[in-house]
């Protein structure tokens, strides 16, 4: 919105209501003469990878963010996978063990990294 000379409000009122529509979804001024391919680029309704049903303008956050099949990296081994299937495998993976250098002694993978303050 600008500041408009009082003199011209009444025009551009005029202007506005016959050209410019208020999206019902996201409050966005849009043209009236763009409205169809605004709801359709980012109102209408798709379907993720994870069979979710999601606006298309929401898509990339759900994606990166929420998706149960967005990728993610093993804090062990640093394979990647989807979300939904690495808290299973950091459990099995965490229980690995590797022998240390300092003590000779089998540490599982998950104590690795405070195991040097112990170690010996």
């Amino acid at each position: 919105t600008k500041d408009i000379p009082v003199a011209n409000f009444i025009m551009h009122e005029i202007h506005c209501s016959r050209n410019i529509e208020v999206c019902r979804y996201c409050s966005e001024s849009i043209p009236k003469s763009e409205m169809k391919n605004h709801m359709e680029s980012e109102h209408g309704q798709v379907t993720c990878k994870c069979r979710m049903k999601i606006e298309r303008s929401l898509l990339k956050d759900h994606e990166a963010s929420a998706c149960p099949l967005r990728p993610a990296l093993c804090q062990y081994c640093d394979l990647q996978l989807a979300f939904s299937k690495l808290q299973d495998h950091e459990i099995y993976c965490g229980a690995r063990t590797e022998r240390c250098g300092g003590c000779g002694r089998n540490i599982m993978m998950k104590d690795l990294k405070e195991h040097p303050q112990v170690c010996g």
